[in-house]
């Protein structure tokens, strides 16, 4: 496994879900759920409630997370139901990808990473849709207070409206913002953006 607080911290919040059964999609997975089509990358899947559904749809499913509590569960299950779903524990902060998707989806991920590195794993996602597919991206934004669940490893807060400009080109097909409350009266901000890539090339792309 690899030790970084946040992945430590994730662990512990897997295992609690796993005991009290809660396999439900949050409001983020609910939004992606419908556009997710084809073959399609899950990068940090967590426990794969929307990796399990999308290829419950008939979806051919790769799911990445750094978390050794949840690709456990994943390929289990997997595995049990037949599923066309391929899980693998990688270091998302350095992993190169292979192939391309038709859908790509990171679901509360980029913040957990310096900013340098949130920005350059982004455009490597955004490189592996393929022409005519879609990339759903969901991160914390500026105005978030609660801080708790980052470690040493650094953290990145999205300026708002920020992913709509790294899709700059791209058809937007939903950019939703949820605040949520946190502990301690804090609160967390959320950006999710789903975009569709032009099936001609992009400039420089």
């Amino acid at each position: 496994m690899l030790d970084h607080h946040s992945v430590r911290f994730f662990d512990a919040q897997f295992r609690r879900q796993r005991e009290a059964n809660d396999f439900a999609l949050n409001p983020f997975e609910q939004l992606a759920l419908p556009h997710v089509r084809g073959r399609v990358l899950d990068y940090g899947c967590g426990l794969g409630n929307l990796a399990v559904a999308a290829a419950r749809r008939g979806c051919e499913v790769v799911a990445l997370d750094a978390s050794a509590e949840a690709v456990s569960h994943l390929a289990a299950l997997a595995a049990a139901d037949g599923l066309a779903l391929h899980a693998e524990e990688a270091d998302l902060r350095r992993h190169v990808l292979a192939g391309d998707y038709d859908t790509v989806v990171c679901i509360g991920l980029l913040m957990f990473f310096d900013c340098a590195t949130a920005a350059a794993q982004l455009e490597q996602l955004k490189a592996h849709v393929r022409p005519g597919g879609t990339a759903i991206v969901n991160v914390l934004s500026e105005g978030t207070t609660y801080l708790g669940m980052f470690g040493p490893e650094g953290y990145c807060l999205f300026g708002r409206g920020e992913l709509r400009e790294r899709f700059a080109g791209w058809e937007i097909l939903a950019d939703v913002a949820h605040e949520f409350p946190a502990p301690g009266g804090t609160r967390k901000c959320f950006a999710t953006l789903i975009a569709r890539r032009p099936e001609a090339p992009l400039d420089g792309a």
